[in-house]
């Protein structure tokens, strides 16, 4: 779990908006249907302040980009963050179920927003830009929208591996001529390890679980260490002490092309898990409209086309223009792996369970 780090911004509504926008009332619908597109709600007038108070699982060299920018557009609006981990929000919002005391969940992974979404959690609403996400990277019933999209690929180090030279495909992993040239991420407590892990048994077949606990222990076998956190990961690679890791495509750039190190990565040609990050309103919130107006600023095609560009975010919106997109995300193919994320939700804990207590460490005896 991340800390609780508290931040605020004092952003607010411009006295005379612009923009032609028009009113949209908040959706108080209890029930499970969408709602008819809305416009986002109108700006609090001159001299009116407004709060939003903001439960983020976002990293803050995202805020830098974000709210700054959404200081400028409105800037009447005082925003609060608090920052943790998708579960620690979805307790949390669960707790205060009874008195929500935040507005906008931003940064949650779709089991969690799925889960809170079917606990009465969530506000059903239709954005703009409802259209723009496909389905498979969104709520049916409107009550979570995917943000950006986090395929999990395989990692190696460039200096010392030419591209032709590293893993092709997932079962390229378990040739005995990457034995030892393997390092991991602990899977238990990384989001992104469980979701990988869990895929490799799913693909095997979720109703014969032995046959992915079979191709992990064959991958044991090849890894020579799990390391405690991401810092000690890069540093494993950078030292050469291992040259292949598994882990997520947006992190493999941000320290390959921002932080230098020496890292490039292979999408499988089998395709990958991707994970949708999402956004959603809390139910019953103190402070609607101007969780309304949060969303469809951080959906803009203006701001996901930024952070794809200075932070390498795949955004979920399909109708950004490949001209305003980095040029390694132009032509890269986000081949997703056919996966079952009820099945895997429901069976990740069993399989992890498993995973660290009969395979972790096994593989080499």
């Amino acid at each position: 779990m991340q800390g609780v780090f508290v931040s605020s911004l004092a952003l607010t509504v411009a006295a005379c908006s612009g923009g032609g926008q028009q009113s949209a009332p908040a959706n108080n619908n209890t029930g499970a249907g969408t709602q008819p597109a809305a416009q986002p709600a109108t700006p609090a007038p001159s001299g009116e302040p407004q709060k939003l108070v903001i439960y983020t699982g976002r990293d803050k060299n995202i805020f830098e980009v974000v709210l700054p920018k959404f200081k400028e557009k409105y800037p009447n609006i005082e925003v609060e963050t608090l920052e943790m981990g998708a579960q620690q929000i979805l307790e949390r919002v669960r707790a205060e179920k009874a008195n929500p005391q935040a507005d906008f969940w931003w940064g949650g992974t779709q089991s969690a927003l799925s889960t809170a979404a079917d606990e009465g959690l969530l506000e059903a609403y239709k954005p703009t830009f409802s259209d723009k996400v496909p389905d498979l990277y969104k709520d049916p019933q409107d009550r979570w929208y995917g943000e950006m999209l986090l395929p999990e690929v395989i990692m190696y180090n460039s200096e010392v591996l030419k591209p032709e030279e590293a893993p092709q495909d997932w079962d390229e992993l378990l040739d005995p001529k990457f034995k030892d040239k393997i390092v991991i991420r602990n899977v238990l407590p990384s989001g992104t390890m469980r979701t990988i892990y869990s895929a490799m048994i799913f693909r095997q077949g979720a109703d014969t679980p032995e046959k992915g606990y079979d191709w992990l222990m064959k991958l044991d076998a090849n890894t020579k260490e799990y390391t405690q956190d991401p810092t000690n990961l890069y540093l494993k690679l950078d030292r050469q002490e291992g040259v292949i890791s598994l882990w997520n495509l947006q992190d493999v750039l941000l320290q390959g092309k921002k932080n230098n190190h020496p890292y490039d990565f292979i999408y499988p040609k089998s395709g990958a898990p991707i994970l949708v990050d999402g956004i959603a309103l809390v139910k019953g919130a103190k402070n609607m409209d101007a969780a309304k107006n949060f969303m469809e600023f951080l959906m803009s095609p203006e701001i996901a086309s930024q952070l794809a560009k200075e932070r390498f975010q795949f955004p979920a919106r399909t109708d950004i223009s490949k001209d305003d997109l980095p040029d390694f995300m132009k032509n890269l193919e986000l081949k997703p792996m056919d996966l079952d994320w009820g099945v895997m939700a429901a069976k990740e804990k069993e399989w992890m369970q498993h995973w660290d207590e009969n395979i972790k460490g096994k593989g080499k005896k």
